[in-house]
């Protein structure tokens, strides 16, 4: 091998992705230092069980369970415990040592970011988290670099593996969402506790990475609207395909028009939620636990950039494209490129976002029912742009199922108009509420 600097490199942590990452530096060591311009050395990894059972099988040598030598004497640090304590901590003090980081954990990012930029921008270091939205999807460069110079006008991303898997069977297969919870779970695409993928949050931390680089704004976690998906059904599946939609778990990052919060109108909305998405998108045909990011810049125009979003060998694919960043940067020498977060635009709650819907109502089967479910939309200032009527019988008991399609209206209006409906004594349940997203 080339006589090479030598860079020293610790890991801090060992389980699906980290485990992966020190495999492929020791078996790909020299090829890597070819590329990067340096020898990466892989001086140990910190753990928690230096016994714990791994993927792979790792020198003993190397692991560690006191992580204080590899932060204080490391040129690039590579953080993958996840969470947020003490990874926090133990990056804070790598990079006041003055190592790079290396780090795929969107949770920290995503509510702490700022300060860990802000601290490696002081000491002249980078932070590199290519692996902390979309796995090996490369994202965060096209977003970060090659797309600084245009301007992104919206995003949406189906960046949550779990989510889409159960989603995807549920339309392909009409399944329950509990069998197919089981399913994933069984498979390893689930966690025992799968909170964080069926309810948002996951999707959340994402948003707020993707939303920040692409709208040069701090975006904290707490503004982003999030739902998840343990409400949607069979039934719901089915009028989705009905109507020629497909239900995904969205991340939504969009520029927005509001003179009400900017004077300058520059606003933007972070959400994540279950939408509708016509078949015809290419969204629409993001099947199993893949991911994908679509991209609507004003010069560049439609962009999707499709991949696995998980996985312990594809997210240590990312992870090492950083290393080799990371190492370059040290090779040419001069301070790290900080993050650009300097248009500080508002981000507008979810009531002022518009959008069409899909609205499901159940409705007693008598004459008059249409015609003031009718009214009390046109009153809220919601227009039907369809609607399908079933009629359901059994019991001695009549309803009707009625699907409505509207035309664009604003979010604030559309909760009101349903709060409405729900309270009017016309409509015995509203089933369900869905945005349409990539019309």
């Amino acid at each position: 091998m080339t006589d090479y600097r030598r860079l020293r490199v610790a890991l801090l942590g060992a389980g699906a992705v980290g485990s992966q990452v020190a495999a492929l530096l020791l078996k790909h060591g020299d090829e890597l230092a070819d590329r990067a311009g340096a020898a990466l050395d892989l001086v140990g990894i910190s753990v928690r069980d230096l016994d714990a059972p791994r993927d792979v099988d790792l020198p003993r040598e190397l692991l560690t369970t006191d992580p204080e030598p590899l932060l204080v004497g490391s040129d690039i640090v590579i953080e993958l415990m996840g969470g947020i304590e003490p990874a926090r901590t133990s990056i804070l003090q790598a990079i006041g040592a003055g190592a790079d980081i290396v780090t795929a954990n969107k949770a920290l990012l995503a509510t702490h970011g700022p300060e860990l930029f802000e601290a490696a921008d002081q000491v002249g270091a980078s932070i590199y988290y290519e692996a902390a939205a979309a796995g090996a999807i490369p994202i965060i460069r096209p977003l970060r670099d090659s797309l600084a110079g245009d301007r992104v006008q919206r995003i949406m991303g189906i960046v949550n593996g779990t989510t889409n898997y159960i989603l995807d069977r549920m339309d392909r297969e009409g399944s329950d969402f509990a069998d197919v919870l089981a399913d994933a779970q069984a498979l390893g695409y689930a966690e025992a506790d799968p909170t964080a993928d069926v309810e948002g949050y996951d999707a959340a931390q994402k948003a707020a990475i993707l939303a920040s680089l692409a709208f040069h704004t701090a975006v904290p976690l707490n503004a982003v609207h999030r739902e998840g998906i343990t409400q949607i059904d069979a039934d719901m599946m089915d009028a989705a395909r009905k109507a020629g939609y497909v239900i995904k778990l969205l991340a939504v990052c969009e520029r927005l028009s509001d003179t009400e919060v900017s004077p300058s109108g520059e606003t933007i909305s972070v959400r994540v939620y279950p939408a509708l998405v016509p078949r015809e998108h290419p969204l629409a045909s993001v099947h199993g636990a893949n991911n994908a990011v679509f991209v609507q810049a004003e010069a560049a125009g439609d962009l999707m950039f499709y991949g696995a979003g998980a996985g312990g060998v594809q997210t240590a694919s990312a992870v090492l494209g950083d290393v080799v960043s990371a190492a370059r940067r040290h090779i040419a020498g001069g301070v790290g490129v900080g993050e650009s977060t300097r248009a500080n635009l508002p981000v507008v709650p979810i009531g002022h976002v518009t959008t069409r819907y899909q609205i499901t109502l159940e409705v007693e089967d008598r004459p008059g029912v249409l015609a003031a479910v009718a009214g009390l939309l046109s009153d809220g200032r919601v227009s039907i742009a369809t609607l399908e009527q079933t009629i359901v019988t059994g019991d001695d008991v009549h309803t009707a199922r009625l699907v409505i399609g509207t035309h664009t209206a604003r979010e604030q209006d559309l909760s009101d108009t349903v709060g409405t409906l729900s309270a009017s004594g016309v409509v015995t349940r509203v089933v369900s509420v869905l945005r349409v997203e990539g019309d």
